[in-house]
């Protein structure tokens, strides 16, 4: 794995903050009930500040660096990420070899009406049951990955979400994780299986 040294930090805050903006931008399109008028004059807004981005690219989002604090971040990851319009961003805390997180879905994840997506959450809690193993010292890559849907996911409300590393053989090891209500209701429920590489991968850009 490659890490690329400090990039300047003003220049990625102004990246999160127009991804974060862009977060607004997508609930408030998911919502939105102006007119039709209205709808073509940001539909153009959006077309002119689309080109204006695209003057200047890369060829894959932001990969890992280290941060101000010493730690290890990747604003380009679709979970945790704050330079990627996608991410909630999850923020992720560690305790031992467990992991845990505070989160609240947007508008833009519904899947059944007035609930989150499944696969939204599912992909959050790959990504913790990930984490979980990696603070273990047993980072893989995930194998599988069994989902149990308790409840409805809501969004728009606080949630718990949180995983930890249960047991290893070899290269292999196992991550049980949940997404719940603040009282501990469970709503989902997951296990992986990662496999640690015996390469990682390396990102081909910064």
């Amino acid at each position: 794995m490659t890490i690329e040294a400090a990039p300047v930090e003003p220049r990625l805050q102004a990246l999160c903050e127009l991804s974060a903006q862009v977060r607004e931008l997508m609930d408030a399109t998911s919502l939105t009930d102006v007119a039709e008028p209205e709808l073509a004059a940001v539909t153009a807004l959006l077309a002119e500040a689309t080109a204006r981005l695209r003057a200047a690219t890369r060829d894959t989002p932001r990969s890992f660096d280290i941060g101000p604090d010493g730690t290890l971040r990747h604003l380009g990851n679709a979970v945790v990420g704050g330079a990627n319009p996608h991410a909630l961003p999850l923020v992720v805390e560690r305790d031992g070899d467990a992991v845990h997180s505070r989160l609240s879905f947007r508008p833009m994840h519904e899947g059944p009406p007035g609930s989150v997506h499944g696969g939204i959450s599912a992909m959050i809690l790959d990504h913790l049951l990930g984490q979980a193993a990696a603070a273990a010292g047993k980072a893989g890559m995930t194998a599988s990955l069994t989902v149990r849907y308790r409840k409805p996911v809501p969004y728009g409300v606080p949630l718990l979400a949180s995983a930890e590393h249960v047991r290893a053989e070899g290269r292999k090891s196992w991550s049980e994780g949940r997404i719940t209500t603040l009282d501990g209701t469970p709503l989902v429920e997951a296990t992986g299986l990662f496999i640690t590489p015996t390469i990682w991968p390396t990102p081909l850009h910064p």
